[in-house]
């Protein structure tokens, strides 16, 4: 389990991670955004002034083999070996691609994660999950891989647009799903068109320890984890449709799959039907739709046919009984995932 820190001076935090690991060279992973963007809050850093810098193309369209064969050329063409240490600052793009990297690099090399959008604070950094999207499918290949710290500082969410705050916000939108109530009441009461950032920081803080308590209970993921994937199998299927049209963001493909997940959650296992409407609501209002048809109908349901979740055959879905009452392994067949779909276009 890795250790995540929430931090209010960052140069403090990220001196104390870099100097807690022995390592021979370090290298400072970006992408072409977070350079820009990022960068320069922690370019003042002592530790990372000498650091060899890594700069791979910004979005998710980037996280794929050739990225990932770059990165592994930078390390070895730049003298890093299996004592390097990495520093990934980013978003999820970067943490995942990099710790991905960071593990397989000379059978692996430690690395610690800065995460710099709302997504990847409270998703994508913690956890352990490192991967890239392979075949047009998302995060098709990867390895559990914990960093050794995880140091989060909200000061780097004023960089954000709204679409990237919105994206993050779906996750922690799923986090209050499995939680409890008053957690899942507050988050949709939260306005993400006029952002309160010292609320955000608070809620943010909620929200990775919603996750890291998941995640210290079942680090692999054969059980209790599984709650972290509400939303997830079909809002894969919807990011991976995208990507080879107009690719989305993540979140908003979450939060498009809570819609259809919360709707099998009331067919299947009694979700309340007035929480469903809520939900629906706010995501109608701030994340839009995805323009599928019934045409696309068969090509979501075999991108679900690949999801990592599925066993002996069975497309499998996290769902809830009500707020905080989860209820993995559960199954649809055909007909059910198309009148899921159905009910995403209508609603």
């Amino acid at each position: 389990m890795n250790k995540v820190t929430i931090s209010s001076n960052i140069s403090e935090c990220v001196t104390k991670a870099v100097e807690s690991v022995s390592y021979d060279k370090l290298f400072l992973l970006m992408d072409k955004t977070t350079e820009e963007l990022c960068y320069p809050v922690v370019a003042d850093v002592p530790c990372l002034s000498g650091a060899t810098r890594i700069v791979i193309g910004a979005t998710d369209t980037h996280k794929n083999l050739d990225t990932l064969a770059r990165v592994w050329e930078e390390l070895g063409n730049k003298g890093g070996t299996r004592h390097s240490l990495m520093v990934n600052l980013g978003g999820g793009m970067v943490t995942d691609l990099g710790g991905f990297a960071a593990g397989t690099f000379k059978r692996g090399i430690k690395y610690v994660n800065i995460p710099t959008t709302l997504l990847s604070m409270v998703d994508a950094s913690v956890g352990g999950k490192t991967g890239i999207n392979f075949n047009g499918l998302k995060n098709e290949v990867g390895v559990f891989n914990s960093p050794q710290d995880v140091i989060i500082d909200t000061e780097f969410l004023k960089t954000l647009n709204h679409e990237n705050i919105c994206s993050g916000y779906a996750e922690m939108l799923k986090h209050g799903l499995i939680s409890d109530e008053k957690n899942y009441l507050e988050l949709l009461s939260f306005d993400l068109d006029n952002v309160d950032y010292a609320a955000l920081a608070t809620m943010v803080g909620k929200s990775v320890e919603i996750k890291e308590k998941v995640v210290e209970e079942d680090p692999f993921e054969k059980g209790i984890r599984k709650a972290l994937n509400l939303g997830h199998t079909a809002g894969h299927a919807f990011e991976s449709w995208a990507l080879s049209r107009k690719p989305c963001l993540h979140g908003y493909a979450v939060a498009w799959g809570l819609i259809c997940e919360l709707y099998l959650s009331h067919v299947k296992t009694s979700f309340p039907i007035d929480k469903m409407r809520q939900t629906v609501t706010f995501v109608k209002e701030n994340y839009g739709k995805l323009p599928v048809t019934c045409d696309d109908y068969e090509e979501l349901y075999k991108y679900m046919t690949h999801d990592k979740k599925n066993t002996s055959g069975m497309i499998n879905f996290t769902l809830l009984g009500g707020v905080g009452d989860i209820r993995i392994n559960q199954t649809a067949d055909k007909k059910e995932i198309f009148e899921m779909l159905d009910f995403y276009r209508e609603c």
